[in-house]
């Protein structure tokens, strides 16, 4: 399928993106580019290749919920704040970004 200028023209219009006249002719050349890659795609034989990745039935395995050691959470606020440039109370302490 090979793109043309009018239906870069069309295209763009229907999105609502405003391309200037001399802009077209190359978005059809590229999109033409584009088009050719994916038939290259096309032409792969893929035949008995399972897939690398799937995000369906995808289950994690599951941990202990533990506490490991060298932990710095909960119960030692001085270790969180600990390489803070600035803290008070055992919060960081930024300049205010709101006005």
């Amino acid at each position: 399928m090979a793109v043309d200028k009018e239906t870069v023209r069309k295209v763009a219009r229907l999105a609502r993106i405003a391309e200037p006249e001399q802009r077209l002719e190359p978005l059809a050349a590229e999109l033409n580019g584009i088009l050719g890659w994916i038939e290259q795609l096309n032409e792969v034989d893929v035949e008995g290749i399972e897939a690398m990745a799937s995000t369906v039935d995808v289950s994690l395995p599951m941990r202990e919920d533990k506490l490991e050691e060298g932990y710095t959470g909960g119960g030692q606020p001085e270790n969180v704040v600990a390489n803070a440039p600035k803290t008070e109370d055992h919060f960081f302490v930024v300049p205010k970004v709101v006005e």
